[in-house]
């Protein structure tokens, strides 16, 4: 009987839990919270719950923003540029709290059912909610964590709010919030949070000396894209994989192009098995994303960049180029002689930014910022009473 008293005990554990507040407005915030959902996986001291809230809040008007987002910077970066700048001198707070009355509902029963002893916010307008929030909870101990998904350009409505820490991917960047006057104290260089499966040892990647493998990771401009693929089809220097995400169309127009050559092109859609991918190509060529900087620099693989959206993407091109881990490749036929330059004389161009690359990444950065938060937590005092989020170790209904 004292067994199964021990053992109905044991399924009642009081454990910590941790919320990651994410917003599908890019793929980097998403890419960050499953990232560190992972790591806190990983180390099974705390239960993570990811939560987009922007979706209960605002149902389908939330989607059609998305939709309007995703339209504005594929189609009008110049209109981006605009409202990016532009946000940095409007009466942003004032307007954001105004308006966003219904996120902050849902971020108060998230709260209530949750009661986290931690919450890490990788989209930054939780920031501003989550002080009164926690307080109509009722968790006066919780501890408040920003990770800024921006490298160098970070725009200040990341750190105007009030955060325990604003943890961030790089020197690079922590020293952009030193000098607008933030604490020391309060940042951490954390790392972007990739999964934790780049930090796995995987298989060696063999010299690319007779026939590089090169990853396209195509996100817009498909006509430039196809151009593109079939200038290295038609060279046959390199052997080439495309990613498509979710667009069918380019799909088979990309598979259509490759059988009229006669060239051998793997062409895939959505990917899951991402860390495998990066790792087993010597090189990428795409778009230079929060998400995809970081899982490149994690992966060791170095890039050649033929994007960047005004804004945030100029400062994870700056981090790249700046380090050695990557160039700038604005036209096709940058891209094209950029390629020779690197794989010529034994590759020594690419040896060199793999280095690079290599000295900058940090696979591991989800388990360590996992390891942080809990040490972190375990300085308060694990009382109930004082709001710190225990909670049986039952997932809801």
């Amino acid at each position: 009987m004292e067994l199964e008293i021990q053992a109905a005990l044991g399924l009642f554990r009081l454990v910590r839990s941790a919320i990651i507040l994410t917003a599908g407005f890019g793929e980097g915030h998403n890419a960050a919270a499953r990232g560190l959902t992972e790591g806190f996986a990983a180390l099974g001291d705390m239960h993570p719950e990811a939560l987009d809230l922007f979706a209960p809040a605002f149902g389908s008007f939330y989607q059609k923003m998305r939709r309007d987002y995703i339209d504005v910077v594929n189609k009008s970066p110049g209109t981006w540029a605009a409202v990016y700048s532009g946000a940095e001198h409007l009466p942003f707070i004032s307007l954001i709290l105004k308006n966003l009355w219904p996120l902050k509902r849902e971020l108060v029963t998230a709260l209530r059912k949750w009661r986290p002893a931690a919450v890490i916010a990788v989209y930054p307008a939780y920031g501003y909610l989550l002080e009164a929030a926690a307080r109509e909870a009722g968790l006066l101990n919780l501890k408040r964590y920003i990770l800024i998904t921006d490298s160098i350009t970070v725009h200040p409505v990341w750190h105007r709010c009030e955060a325990d820490t604003f943890m961030v991917p790089n020197e690079d960047t922590a020293n952009v919030l030193y000098q607008r006057g933030i604490d020391r104290s309060r940042v951490l260089v954390s790392g972007f949070p990739v999964s934790p499966r780049y930090a796995v040892e995987g298989s060696v990647r063999e010299d690319p000396l007779q026939r590089p493998r090169v990853l396209y990771m195509i996100n817009g401009q498909p006509g430039r894209a196809i151009s593109l693929v079939e200038r290295l089809l038609r060279e046959d220097k390199v052997e080439l994989t495309a990613t498509t995400g979710r667009d069918e169309v380019l799909k088979s127009e990309l598979e259509a192009l490759a059988k009229r050559l006669q060239k051998p092109l793997k062409v895939l859609g959505w990917i899951e098995n991402m860390p495998d991918l990066l790792r087993s190509n010597h090189l990428l060529i795409g778009k230079a994303g929060g998400a995809t900087v970081q899982e490149t620099l994690a992966a060791g693989t170095p890039m050649l960049i033929t994007q960047i959206l005004p804004g945030q993407e100029e400062g994870n091109a700056r981090l790249l180029l700046q380090n050695g881990c990557g160039a700038s490749c604005p036209t096709n036929e940058a891209v094209l002689e950029t390629l020779s330059s690197l794989f010529a004389n034994e590759a020594q161009g690419w040896h060199q930014m793999k280095r690079h690359v290599c000295a900058l990444g940090r696979p591991d950065a989800a388990t360590s910022i996992a390891r942080w938060v809990w040490k972190e937590v375990q300085r308060i005092e694990d009382a109930p009473n004082l709001g710190f989020g225990l909670r049986p170790n039952i997932p809801p209904t």
